[in-house]
């Protein structure tokens, strides 16, 4: 697959680029892993400098914080309604930072990372009457 996350090889004119030097392995990004509803499945990935960085891939819990109660609530995703990222995440019911979804208990806004954080964590969205 190739390395579309880095710099252009390309000039604004559109002239190829001298290089300066190879990539290094610590210049490149990751692929974006879309995180989908159903059974729970999380990767755990070593990032630079030793650490882990768990990313999920599947998930049908959202942890549900209310604006009115200072209570966390964990409910069952039904489908995703709104992704502001990717319209076409909404028919794929793709989960990403922003996106609203459908749960058991009303709509919620995520407002965790799923594919850097390891949790799906979102706030419920009142409806305008």
């Amino acid at each position: 697959m190739a390395q579309w996350h880095l710099r252009s090889r390309r000039k604004p004119t559109g002239g190829l680029l001298n290089r300066r030097s190879k990539k290094k392995k610590h210049q490149r990004g990751s692929v974006f892993l879309e995180t989908s509803i159903g059974g729970k499945e999380i990767r755990v990935k070593r990032t630079k400098g030793g650490g882990q960085k768990a990313k999920v891939l599947v998930i049908d819990r959202v942890n549900v914080a209310s604006r009115k109660s200072t209570k966390i609530t964990p409910a069952k995703i039904l489908s995703v309604t709104d992704n502001p990222a990717n319209p076409h995440y909404i028919r794929r019911n793709i989960i990403t930072k922003g996106a609203i979804v459908k749960t058991d208990i009303g709509s919620v806004r995520i407002t965790s990372r799923p594919g850097q954080d390891g949790s799906v964590n979102g706030v419920l969205v009142e409806e305008k009457k």
